[in-house]
C-alpha cells in the first residue's frame, strides 16, 4: 500500500496541485517551498526519516512542474499579446468570437469567459501582470 501511495498518488497529486498554486502564488519557488514544508510535517508525522528523500523529490518535483505552468502561462500571454498588435496592425476586424484568449477572462461585457484582445487598452489592464 505505502509503495502505491509514494510513487503513484503523491507524484500525481504534487503535479497538480502544484499547478494550481502556481496560478495562486506566481512563484514556482514559493510553491516547492510549501510542498517542502507539508511534506516535512508529513514525513515525521506518519513516516520514518527514509521518506525524507522522498520528500526532496516531491519538492523538485513540484517546482518543475510550477515552472512549467509559469511557462505555459507566459506563452499564452505572449500570443495575447501578438493578437492584440495584429488587430491594431489590420484596423479592419471582423467581430469573430473564436479568437478570443487571455485567460478566460473578459472585462468588457459581463461574460466572465472570454476577453475581447482587439481594443489595446484590455491588453495593457487585464492580460499582464
Amino acid at each position: 500500500m505505502n509503495t502505491l501511495l509514494i510513487f503513484f498518488a503523491f507524484p500525481v497529486a504534487v503535479i497538480i496541485l502544484a499547478a494550481v498554486l502556481q496560478t495562486v502564488l506566481r512563484s514556482p519557488v514559493s510553491v516547492a517551498a510549501v510542498f517542502f514544508a507539508v511534506f516535512l510535517v508529513i514525513t515525521f508525522a506518519f513516516f520514518d526519516a527514509n521518506f525524507l528523500i522522498a520528500t526532496i523529490v516531491y519538492t523538485i518535483l513540484a517546482f518543475l512542474s510550477a515552472a512549467l505552468v509559469k511557462l505555459i502561462e507566459r506563452l499564452i500571454r505572449k500570443q495575447c499579446n501578438n493578437l492584440a498588435t495584429e488587430a491594431d496592425e489590420e484596423n479592419d476586424i471582423e467581430e469573430n468570437d473564436n479568437n478570443d484568449i487571455c485567460f478566460g477572462r473578459n472585462f468588457t461585457d459581463n461574460n466572465p469567459r472570454r476577453i475581447n484582445y482587439r481594443t489595446r487598452e484590455n491588453i495593457y489592464k487585464y492580460c499582464q501582470r
